[in-house]
């Protein structure tokens, strides 16, 4: 993760991380995450200067291009839903 050049120092970056992925794993609102990951607005604030720079654009891309070097990826994947709602009139 990227680290900043000045200002003063930041929370460990893998802390962090694990907090917003038990932020997102669990589905509560930011101010629910527990104290052991750090504040949750420092949490806030990191996960959206994450996704404003590209971060986890960047680590995604690089994560398939990891596994697609190594043959782990050997075809494309689709999320769908298991729910579709249509209209009576669209029967």
């Amino acid at each position: 993760m990227p680290r900043p050049a000045t200002g003063r120092p930041r929370l460990d970056g893998r802390k962090i991380l694990n907090g917003i992925v038990w932020k997102f794993r669990t589905g509560v609102a930011w101010r629910d995450v527990p104290e052991r990951y750090g504040r949750w607005a420092a949490l806030h604030i990191r996960f959206r200067c994450w996704a404003d720079d590209g971060t986890f654009d960047q680590t995604l891309r690089a994560a398939q291009a990891q596994a697609g070097a190594a043959g782990g990826i050997d075809r494309p994947v689709s999320v769908d839903s298991t729910v579709v709602r249509a209209h009576r009139c669209g029967m």
